[in-house]
């Protein structure tokens, strides 16, 4: 007999899991699918372990800079294996939590591959075969892959996706990372802080492409002096793999040129997970790999939704998170207010780090918004300066006619944890006065926000 829930959760990733748990605590009889593991990509092979990696590297970089501090580091060298295994400990340890929380809130977790059977159906092959589950609401939460390009397949050993560059067989001497996106600038600024000769390769004319351009370009002068190698508007071509080295066909500017590496990582975007779920039988639209939702994730098919990186851009785990909190309210009857994809900050976890929440400059500009820019450097604050991190810039984008804070991003220590004062600020519709008379701590770096207001006006105070 088949078992019966209110809502089955296909995927238990950043959106799954808090969709489950969320449905489980409005009273809903909740059951979660998994064919691998408890905390999807992000928890096992994306968000987690990629920052216990990088604070391995952070903590390296400082060791060096010991004698800046009075202090006195003799020796220092790295223990690549012992990296990799504190990173996968961390991973592990926040995995096996979620099935804790699972217990917590008795939701059924069914470890097996699902797809859809029908009108509030679900088939889950697991190893002891297979069996139907109904549900009166289904949520795809099934997330994406690496993107492959023809010819730049990973193989593991020359050649790597995320997966590989999280658990690397060799530490790299010349490495090659061919996308500067979120995912190849952090495993770039990794393996280049621990000794590798970098190369990034980005196809559009600037790092970071989806940040604000003046933020990208002061990130690129950081990567340069750090002593990466950056080449925008060029393109791999092809990759010849012959015994220990890669051959990588670079074109830029019209001509081709070819460069050696024994190490490639290939980050070049990614790819929803939509096969093996029954969609097109089911008949929800899926466009280019990702599933097609309105603002409140439903697919059009009713009772199913689809909800992070399934359902496409922005491809961050808070937003997964957040559509699986809005989802189950939704399923159990609630009002909850749509996913504003404005108002979702990203972080990228390189050295320096970036952070924005909403319009670039330029994007502002290109909507016609007559529109006011402050900016303010690390070098005139005092906790960044006492910290060692002078080089950094924060800027905010306000509208000229109503004080409304368009957009803010970052680039410097810390950014990834400022950035929420701002995503705060424009959910609560504040306005320029608001954050100007609002009170920054001295000395923090979160007074830079404050005057980086200010400066939009002609009223800083420190620059």
């Amino acid at each position: 007999m088949a078992q019966n829930f209110d809502m089955v959760v296909i995927g238990a990733g950043p959106g799954g899991y808090v969709a489950a748990i969320r449905g489980a605590q409005l009273g809903l009889k909740v059951a979660c699918i998994e064919r691998e593991h408890l905390g999807g990509i992000c928890l096992n092979w994306g968000c987690i372990p990629t920052k216990a990696m990088l604070r391995s590297a952070e903590v390296y970089h400082l060791m060096h800079r010991a004698k800046e501090f009075g202090l006195m580091a003799e020796g220092i060298g790295y223990d690549l294996d012992a990296v990799v295994k504190r990173s996968r400990a961390v991973a592990k340890q926040l995995s096996g939590g979620i099935g804790h929380l699972f217990k917590k809130n008795k939701v059924t977790t069914i470890m097996g591959a699902a797809k859809l059977a029908g009108k509030g159906r679900v088939t889950v092959t697991t190893d002891k075969g297979t069996e139907e589950i109904t549900a009166k609401a289904i949520v795809l939460a099934t997330g994406a892959r690496a993107r492959e390009l023809p010819g730049l397949e990973p193989d593991g050993k020359l050649v790597w996706n995320y997966k590989h560059a999280l658990v690397p067989p060799h530490m790299p001497k010349k490495l090659l990372v061919i996308g500067s996106g979120a995912i190849g600038i952090e495993f770039a600024s990794f393996f280049n802080t621990l000794g590798a000769d970098t190369t990034v390769v980005e196809v559009m004319d600037r790092v970071l492409p989806v940040e604000d351009a003046e933020i990208a370009a002061f990130a690129k002068k950081q990567f340069v002096k750090q002593g990466m190698t950056i080449l925008e508007k060029a393109s791999v071509k092809k990759l010849d793999r012959k015994g220990d080295t890669v051959t990588a066909h670079i074109e830029s500017g019209g001509k081709t040129e070819t460069r050696e590496f024994d190490t490639v990582i290939s980050a070049v975007g990614i790819v929803g997970n939509t096969e093996g779920l029954g969609l097109e039988e089911a008949g929800i639209k899926v466009d280019r790999a990702h599933v097609v939702t309105d603002s409140y994730c439903r697919t059009g098919v009713e009772g199913v939704y689809a909800i992070g990186d399934l359902a496409g851009a922005p491809w961050l785990a808070h937003k997964a998170s957040h559509e699986g909190v809005m989802v189950a309210e939704l399923i159990a009857g609630g009002h909850p207010h749509a996913v504003d994809p404005g108002s979702i900050a990203g972080c990228t976890y390189c050295h320096p780090q970036i952070a924005s929440v909403g319009l670039t400059e330029a994007k502002a500009k290109e909507m016609g918004l007559e529109i006011k820019v402050g900016r303010f450097p690390f070098m005139g604050n005092g906790k960044a300066i006492a910290l060692g991190e002078p080089e950094g810039m924060i800027k905010t984008i306000f509208d000229a006619k109503t004080g409304e804070l368009l957009g803010a991003h970052m680039v410097g220590a810390e950014v990834t944890e400022l950035i929420q004062g701002y995503v705060i600020g424009r959910k609560l519709e504040t306005t320029e006065a608001d954050l100007m008379e609002t009170v920054f701590p001295h000395p923090t770096l979160s007074e830079m926000m404050h005057e980086s207001v200010l400066d939009a006006y002609g009223r800083a105070i420190h620059f």
